[in-house]
């Protein structure tokens, strides 16, 4: 099966004032097959945005090649540029409502540009109103809606032309935590039921865990990595990803707490990946047996994917070198494990991580009683 969405050797310059030249997007490689929910993810200035505005071509590329439903971006007319646009459909973070239109009014915008008669516009908007929820609001101005309703209204106004292809730039980051729930639960019921491509642009790592199939991670401009949503968070390759995870687990200290936590615990300190809980805490009780090497506890945090866990338990490991040798060996070959010095390249972010406030636990060894 063709993408759906192909980026091949993609950049974006602009100009600044000054002169210079912005890079926003460099030289990305990314396919987006149809039906799925990707999410593209990074911290503000990655260039999430702007590529998300490549796909429908409110930007042209300076470099390489966007193709969508099998047609390349720049090299449309005006008049197939605007017919490919009606196969996309968009919603963004701040609602973007007319407020001088009521909700059945802005519902129906596009599909009177589009040239829909009356009769068969006030059917497709009543249809779409009871889809998203809000079907008794239809008579409602924006300024009389709640948050949630005013993105619900932005959802079935972006739906109206139905298209196979819908872009979400930020479209939780105004909304409350219960909230946003709500609308992603809405958008897996679009992805669901009506089979469209969804991709999510978003700096929040609990919106692309719950949502999304796969998530490309971008810095500077760049996708540095992509692949499946678990496997790119469970087992994160560069710093920035790793950055992302923390910022919602907070699963590994940060240096200064590494710092504070090596006055209590003198022993080697290792972060442990947890991939399957039960087999990582099985094969570690029964490396530490065999070794003769206490683990302690001291930090961690866990979450859940895919209906999988992922995160770390950081473990303070002591015993003679060559025993705690043999037990990160013996780890690293199920799970990735780290040993943390003072400083950890990647693991920075604010001091919010689980310290224990009471005795550390102890990993108990097979059999019972703690080690």
């Amino acid at each position: 099966m063709s993408p759906v969405i192909s980026f091949r050797n993609v950049s974006k310059e602009f100009r600044a004032a000054a002169g210079s030249v912005v890079t926003a997007v460099d030289s990305v490689d990314l396919d987006i097959e149809p039906g799925e929910i990707a999410g593209v993810i990074g911290f503000s200035g990655a260039g999430k945005s702007t590529l998300v505005r490549l796909v429908n071509g409110l930007e042209t590329p300076t470099g390489g090649t966007v193709v969508v439903d099998g047609k390349d971006i720049a090299a449309l007319t005006a008049k197939e540029l605007r017919e490919l646009r009606a196969g996309v459909g968009m919603i963004f973070q701040q609602f973007n409502l007319f407020s001088s239109r009521t909700v059945a009014g802005n519902v129906a915008y596009p599909l009177k540009l589009a040239g829909w008669p009356r009769q068969r516009r006030q059917a497709r908007v009543a249809e779409l109103l009871d889809f998203v929820g809000i079907g008794d609001k239809a008579r409602q101005y924006p300024s009389q809606l709640s948050g949630g309703q005013k993105q619900r209204v932005g959802i079935a106004r972006a739906l109206a032309t139905s298209p196979t292809i819908l872009l979400a730039d930020e479209a939780t980051s105004a909304l409350d935590p219960e909230t946003t729930r709500e609308v992603l639960a809405l958008l897996k019921k679009i992805n669901r039921e009506l089979g469209t491509t969804i991709v999510v642009i978003t700096h929040e790592m609990d919106v692309v865990s719950s949502l999304c199939d796969k998530v490309a991670v971008m810095e500077r401009g760049r996708v540095i990595e992509h692949g499946p949503s678990y496997e790119v968070f469970a087992d994160p390759r560069e710093a920035a990803t790793r950055r992302l995870v923390q910022s919602t687990l907070h699963d590994r200290p940060a240096p200064e707490t590494l710092r504070r936590l090596r006055s209590s615990y003198p022993g080697r300190i290792v972060a442990v990946a947890i991939r399957d809980r039960g087999a990582t805490q099985a094969a570690l009780a029964s490396a530490l047996e065999q070794h003769g090497v206490r683990a302690t506890i001291i930090y961690g945090g866990i979450g859940e994917l895919a209906d999988k866990p992922f995160g770390s338990i950081t473990y303070e490991l002591t015993g003679s070198e060559a025993s705690v040798d043999a037990v990160i060996a013996e780890l690293a070959e199920l799970t990735p494990v780290e040993e943390l010095g003072l400083e950890t390249p990647g693991h920075l972010g604010t001091d919010t991580g689980v310290e224990p406030d009471s005795a550390p636990m102890s990993v108990p060894a097979p059999g019972g009683g703690a080690r």
